[in-house]
């Protein structure tokens, strides 16, 4: 998600109709989210070291603060409607920039993330943005799960992008991979709790065909 990308996120926040829906007695759908076994520091570690292109740092730097930014949004609408979800997704993304911060160490690169602190991010576009995510996803619980779906849409079409243009490292397409892989399964989980809620979910960046092969 790089400034474009971002450009068209905000305007899809501010196009969102604000629904205001009480759900209090709805089952959460088990999202049945684990962390992924082949993210472990040891066996990123392990894979060869390769010679790391310009491309490839910018697109770790990035990536290290968009999954945080990710698990900041979670932590937050958690604690604002106690949607398991929320909770749940949160501790995959933190195995998840924790992946890249492994790769960072690994080729002894400068981490991004100096204070690991929520909602705090050096990059300004990642700041205005979750600034814009958290704002709409307090309006209801129905509008936070739809940023939490439309964070997973961006979160693959960077990452597809990612592998396909801008690295060639084993261990960086293998993180990269498990990521995608990832982030296709929270995807899964937003929808099915918008659909426990009434709410079919329309994609609102990926094109029909990928987000249904996602879904189905």
């Amino acid at each position: 998600m790089k400034n474009i990308k971002i450009t068209i996120l905000v305007a899809l926040l501010s196009s969102i109709a604000f629904i205001a829906c009480s759900e209090n007695n709805i089952a959460e759908p088990n999202t049945n989210l684990q962390a992924n076994s082949g993210l472990t520091k040891d066996s990123i570690l392990s894979m060869p070291y390769e010679n790391i292109s310009p491309s490839e740092q910018n697109s770790l730097f990035y990536m290290r603060e968009e999954e945080k930014l990710a698990r900041d949004v979670y932590i937050t609408l958690f604690n604002k409607y106690g949607i398991k979800a929320f909770n749940n997704i949160s501790k995959s993304e933190q195995t998840h920039t924790d992946a890249i911060k492994y790769i960072l160490q690994k080729y002894s690169l400068d981490d991004p993330i100096i204070n690991d602190v929520i909602g705090v991010f050096v990059n300004q576009d990642l700041q205005n943005l979750y600034n814009k995510l958290i704002a709409q996803g307090y309006q209801s619980d129905i509008e936070a799960l739809k940023v939490g779906a439309l964070i997973e849409e961006v979160d693959i079409i960077d990452l597809v992008k990612a592998i396909n243009e801008e690295v060639d490292n084993q261990d960086i397409k293998l993180v990269y991979n498990n990521l995608k892989m990832g982030s296709e399964n929270h995807l899964r989980a937003f929808v099915k709790n918008l659909s426990a809620r009434g709410i079919i979910y329309t994609p609102q960046l990926l094109d029909i065909d990928t987000y249904n092969s996602i879904v189905k």
